[in-house]
C-alpha cells in the first residue's frame, strides 16, 4: 500500500520538481543575479526530478504500475489544459471587447485613446457633415460609432448642403458643389475639418473634439540657455512633443527671462527641458518667485558632463548642463552630479540607460504605463533641512537594486563604490507638491526628470516615454480628463526590447524546447514498455 500511494503521487513531484528547476534557472537569468533563494528552489526541484528518473527505472519494469503512470499523467494534462482554457478565456473576455468587428479597415471600431477622449465628455459636441451627394458607408460608421461610445454626449448628422440650403447657411458657409466639409460644435466653440481631398481620420476628428469640448491651457518652454527645441524636427527637437500637445488642446509658446522680466500671467506650466548653460541669479529669482506664487513646473535636467582619464574636464565643461540646485534645494530635492547605471535593465548596450517600470504610488501620472527609458540620468535627494509644508516623492526609480546606482566617476569607468556611490533602486525623477494657506496663493506643483532625451524625437515614441511626459503636464496643469495620445503615431515598428525583456525571451526559447522534448522522451518511454 506504500509502494502504490509513492507511486500515485511520482508524476506530481517530477512536474512539481521541472517546475521548481526551470522557475530557479529563469528566474536567476532574467534578473541577471543567482540568489540565495533561486540557487535553493533549482537545487529542490533537481533533487525531485532525479529522485523521479530513479524511481521510474523500477517503476516502469512492471506492466501494470506503467499503467497507472499513464493513466494519471493523462489526468493531470487534461486538468492542466481545462485550466489553461478557462483561464485563456477569462483573459480573453477581461481584455477585450465582445464586439466583433470584421472589415478589414477596422471602420466600426475606436482606438483606445479615443474612447477614453470621449468618455471624458463634460460638453455636449454636435458633428455636422457637409457632403454633395450620397455619403460614403466609411463616413456613416465612423459617426455612429462616435455616437454610440459617447452615451448621448455626441450627436452627428450628414447632410447634402445642395438639397438643404436653408440649414447648411445657418453655419455661414459658402456653399459649392464640391462640398466635403465636418463642422464640430460644443458652446460658443467652433472648428472646420476640410476632407474635400482626403478621407476623414478617426484623429483629425478626435482632436477637433477635444479642441472644441477642452478648457484651453498654455504652456512656456524656456529658451535662451541652449535648451531642447520645439520647432526643431531633428532627433534632438522636441517638435513631436509640440503636436502631441496641441493635439490635446494645449497650446505652446517659449519665453526668454532674460527679456522678460516675469514669467508670463497666462502660463499655466513652466517647461525648462534640458538647459546646456546655467542661468543667471536674475532668471533664477524670477522662477523661484513664479513657483511661490503658485506655478507650476516641469524641470527637465540634462546629464552629468563625462570625460575619458586622459581628458580631465575643465571648468567650463563642467558647468554644462547645470543641476539648477538653487532653485531646486529650496523646494526640497538636489540633483546629483552622477551618472544612473542598472546592469540588469537597460536599452542596448549602454547600462547607463536605465529602463524600468518601478513607478510608486501616483496615480493620476504612472496608471497604466509601461516601460519608461532614460539617457544618463542623474539621482536625485531629499534635503533634510525642507519646510515642512513641502511633499515630495519619487516617481520614476531604476528597477533593480542591487545591480544599479548612482556612478560618481566621470570616466566611464563603472563600478560601485560604497564610500562614494548611491546604491539602488535610485530616483530619477521627483513630484514636488506644496499646499498653502486659503489667503495664500494656490498651491505648486513641480516635477523634476534628470534627462530630457526621453522626450525627444528620437525617443518619444518608444514604450511609454510619451505617455509619462505628457501625463505630468496634464497633472501639473491641473487637467481633470484624460491625455489624447494617437496610438497610431506612437505604434513603434521594430522590436525594441530592454535587457531584462531579451533575457525572458531567451529562456522561454530554451525552456519550450526543452519542455517538448522532455514530453517526447516520456511518450517513448511509455510505448517502449
Amino acid at each position: 500500500m506504500a509502494l502504490k500511494k509513492k507511486l500515485i503521487n511520482l508524476p506530481l513531484l517530477f512536474v512539481m520538481g521541472m517546475f521548481c528547476f526551470l522557475y530557479g534557472l529563469g528566474a536567476s537569468y532574467v534578473e541577471n543575479n543567482f540568489s540565495l533563494s533561486t540557487i535553493i528552489i533549482s537545487l529542490i526541484g533537481l533533487s525531485c526530478v532525479l529522485i523521479c528518473l530513479f524511481e521510474l527505472r523500477k517503476f516502469t519494469k512492471k506492466p501494470e504500475q506503467a499503467f497507472q503512470w499513464q493513466k494519471y499523467g493523462f489526468i493531470g494534462l487534461v486538468i492542466v489544459l481545462l485550466l489553461a482554457f478557462l483561464v485563456g478565456v477569462n483573459y480573453l473576455a477581461y481584455r477585450y471587447n465582445v464586439r466583433w468587428d470584421i472589415t478589414k479597415a477596422k471602420q466600426h471600431t475606436l482606438s483606445k485613446s479615443t474612447t477614453t477622449v470621449i468618455k471624458d465628455l463634460q460638453r455636449e459636441v454636435k458633428i455636422v457633415t457637409f457632403y454633395v451627394g450620397m455619403p460614403p458607408k466609411y463616413l456613416e460608421d465612423l459617426f455612429k460609432e462616435y455616437e454610440r461610445r459617447s452615451q448621448g454626449m455626441i450627436k452627428a448628422e450628414i447632410i447634402d448642403p445642395i438639397v438643404q440650403i436653408g440649414y447648411a447657411a445657418q453655419f455661414g458657409s459658402v456653399i459649392s458643389g464640391k462640398e466635403r466639409k465636418v463642422i464640430v460644435v460644443s458652446g460658443s466653440e467652433r472648428k472646420d475639418i476640410d476632407f474635400t481631398d482626403q478621407l476623414l481620420s478617426e484623429e483629425q476628428l478626435t482632436n477637433t473634439i477635444i479642441q472644441v469640448a477642452r478648457d484651453k491651457r498654455i504652456v512656456y518652454f524656456l529658451t535662451g540657455h541652449g535648451e531642447y527645441d520645439v520647432s526643431d524636427d531633428g532627433d534632438k527637437g522636441l517638435s513631436i512633443l509640440k503636436r502631441m500637445l496641441i493635439a490635446n488642446n494645449v497650446e505652446v509658446k517659449t519665453v526668454m527671462l532674460g527679456v522678460e522680466e516675469e514669467v508670463p500671467e497666462d502660463c499655466d506650466v513652466l517647461i525648462v527641458a534640458g538647459p546646456k548653460n546655467p542661468l543667471t541669479e536674475e532668471e533664477e529669482e524670477i522662477i523661484k518667485k513664479y513657483l511661490e506664487n503658485g506655478g507650476d513646473a516641469f524641470f527637465l535636467i540634462e546629464n552629468t558632463p563625462i570625460t575619458t582619464p586622459d581628458k580631465p574636464l575643465t571648468e567650463e565643461e563642467k558647468r554644462k548642463n547645470p543641476s539648477l540646485n538653487k532653485i531646486l534645494n529650496y523646494w526640497g530635492i538636489k540633483i546629483a552630479d552622477d551618472i544612473v547605471v542598472d546592469l540588469s535593465n537597460h536599452i542596448g548596450q549602454d547600462v547607463g540607460s536605465p529602463a524600468t517600470r518601478n513607478y510608486p504610488p501616483h496615480r493620476a501620472i504612472v496608471k497604466g504605463l509601461d516601460y519608461t527609458f532614460y539617457i544618463r540620468p542623474r539621482s536625485i535627494s531629499i534635503v533634510e533641512n525642507r519646510r515642512k509644508s513641502i511633499r515630495v516623492a519619487p516617481l520614476v526609480r531604476t528597477a533593480s537594486g542591487k545591480n544599479s546606482w548612482g556612478e560618481t566617476d566621470r570616466t566611464l569607468h563603472v563600478q560601485f563604490d560604497e564610500e562614494t556611490d548611491r546604491p539602488g533602486p535610485v530616483p530619477i525623477a521627483f513630484v514636488i507638491w506644496e499646499a498653502k494657506e486659503e489667503d495664500e496663493p494656490s498651491d505648486t506643483r513641480i516635477v523634476v526628470f534628470t534627462d530630457t532625451d526621453f522626450l525627444s524625437n528620437v525617443f518619444i515614441k518608444k514604450y511609454s516615454n510619451a505617455r509619462m511626459g505628457l501625463n505630468v503636464i496634464s497633472w501639473l496643469s491641473d487637467l481633470e480628463y484624460n491625455i489624447f495620445i494617437d496610438e497610431k503615431e506612437i505604434k513603434v515598428e521594430r522590436l525594441d526590447l530592454t535587457s531584462k525583456q531579451k533575457r525572458v525571451v531567451a529562456v522561454i526559447l530554451f525552456v519550450a524546447p526543452l519542455l517538448i522534448a522532455i514530453g517526447g522522451i516520456m511518450t517513448w518511454l511509455k510505448h517502449k514498455d
